[in-house]
């Protein structure tokens, strides 16, 4: 698989960026993840949230599978699990092209794409069909259509219709490329945005005896730091199940090196991750570790993963770094994960969870 990809990337960076990833999703629904050598992971990554078993913490972030086409090869690749979306009620274009852009030189993506995605009802279809042969939880990512005359609506709409379908939602009202999508992370609009998504998934639940999905919210890593104290309290006065910590950035640090580093439009990768990890770190903090959370944004390493561990994640996932380093790296970083977590004395994810505020 790594000679493959070393084969491949040349190609592939010639390529514009979508053309590229348009080709990978094609070359994963042709079967490229049957080369992937057999994924065994070390028990000690096994890890329970939500009652979920995931077999290893690092999965695939929303945005990859914008569409339910390749969970089943990513989680082949060695992912523990899968986020597909975001996904709209109804289909959209997204946002004119050109809307990616490589930042080579900085390890990181600018994308601008706006939800771009065949909408809900083909989404359905699809989730069907993987329904029955899973090999690790799958997520789904939720968020509303640019022109909407009631944005807090569709979530519940996308929630209601595919109840029975997904491991777990992610309302996502931290994209910077739908306007005003972020205004929703304020705490009474939030708050609405939850009850409704909780309200629809429990009207759309086929089986009550069973445990529903958990719905998680993820949050943009711009957050100033009332605004993580709001985001925490509504966390626990409205029974978020989970967070996700953090979207792409609309800040541009300096030292960015790529001509491509002033285009406008979320940016993710390696300049993302001291960032994104203070959030993290402050939002486990106030929360007091009661809410699970799901640690994004420029890991690229074992290393990395397992600092967004210590400062209070029960998960972690990835995207900008399969870019650039090829499907090699899923396996690689939970390799060393597993190592660090060893070496640390830690017998499983579980118990590093959050070891950073312990002193």
């Amino acid at each position: 698989m790594t000679g493959l990809y070393n084969i491949a990337r040349p190609l592939l960076f010639a390529l514009a960026p979508e053309a590229s990833h348009s080709l990978t999703i094609r070359a994963l629904k042709m079967g490229l993840s049957r080369f992937a050598p057999a994924s065994r992971n070390p028990e000690i990554l096994s890890t329970s949230v939500w009652g979920l078993p995931f077999s290893n913490p690092v999965g695939i972030a929303a945005g990859f599978d914008k569409n339910v086409e390749v969970p089943r090869a990513l989680l082949r690749l060695g992912f523990g699990f899968a986020e597909v979306g975001t996904i709209t009620p109804l289909p959209q274009p997204g946002n004119p092209s050109p809307r990616l852009f490589r930042l080579v030189e900085d390890q990181a993506i600018i994308n601008r794409l706006g939800f771009n995605n065949r909408g809900l009802e083909a989404a359905a279809v699809r989730l069907e069909a993987l329904n029955r042969h899973r090999r690790g939880p799958i997520g789904v990512n939720v968020g509303a259509n640019r022109d909407s005359s009631d944005p807090i609506a569709d979530y519940a709409t996308v929630i209601r219709r595919l109840a029975n379908l997904a491991d777990y939602f992610v309302i996502n009202v931290s994209s910077p490329n739908t306007p005003g999508l972020r205004d929703l992370q304020t705490a009474s609009q939030l708050i609405q945005v939850v009850e409704l998504a909780k309200g629809a998934l429990a009207g759309g639940r086929s089986n009550r005896d069973d445990p529903p999905p958990p719905i998680l919210v993820k949050v943009a890593p711009d957050l100033e730091e009332e605004e993580r104290e709001q985001i925490a309290r509504v966390a626990s006065e409205v029974g978020i199940d989970g967070l996700i910590v953090a979207n792409t950035t609309v800040w541009r640090p300096q030292g960015l090196e790529s001509p491509n580093r002033n285009e406008s439009g979320g940016l993710s990768g390696a300049p993302l991750f001291d960032l994104s990890t203070q959030v993290l770190f402050d939002l486990y903090r106030l929360t007091e570790g009661r809410i699970p959370i799901i640690g994004v944004g420029g890991i690229s390493s074992g290393k990395d993963a397992y600092k967004k561990i210590r400062a209070g994640a029960s998960l972690v996932q990835l995207y900008t770094a399969l870019i650039f380093e090829g499907p090699r790296l899923v396996g690689r970083i939970n390799e060393d994960l597993a190592a660090l977590l060893s070496a640390d004395g830690f017998g499983s994810v579980a118990e590093a969870v959050g070891a950073d505020h312990n002193g």
